[in-house]
């Protein structure tokens, strides 16, 4: 395959799953989600999950167990930029050509949709025989009688 439509197939396959994995622009706190939206759609190649992908198919994995991960990196490397371009940073006005985050939806909410970022990178990495292995484990925590 060809560098240039395997970047492109991938690139759309990985905004795809960013759409699946964020919580939808309305679901409260709708301001909150707007700006992740805003910040993570705001164009980019995708290096990196796209990078993420190539690893684990030159492995031999399949795509759509990486793609999680994948989609992870982004939201770390978005919370990043955000965080970035706060006044209290490098103050940046525009980023990718648009104004950044602060810009439009003020420090306050630009500094929670960066922590809200990284926060759903460790939910969308997560696997889901360890999210049911810690289920298991809570529960005979509960059921556990208490020493004194």
């Amino acid at each position: 395959m060809e560098l240039k439509p395997y970047l492109i197939a991938r690139q759309k396959e990985v905004d795809r799953a960013l759409d699946r994995f964020l919580p939808k622009a309305s679901t409260p706190p709708a301001t909150i989600h707007k700006a992740m939206r805003y910040s993570l759609f705001a164009g980019g190649k995708r290096l990196r999950p796209i990078l993420c992908l190539a690893a684990a198919e030159a492995c031999g994995g399949k795509i759509n167990a990486a793609l999680p991960l994948a989609c992870a990196i982004e939201c770390i490397h978005t919370y990043s930029l955000v965080h970035d371009d706060l006044p209290s940073m490098d103050n940046d006005d525009l980023r990718r050509g648009r104004a950044t985050c602060h810009k439009v939806f003020g420090d306050g909410i630009a500094i929670l949709a960066g922590d809200a970022l990284l926060t759903i990178a460790f939910e969308i990495s997560r696997p889901k025989a360890a999210a049911s292995t810690a289920r298991s484990c809570a529960t005979s925590m509960k059921t556990r009688p208490r020493r004194s």
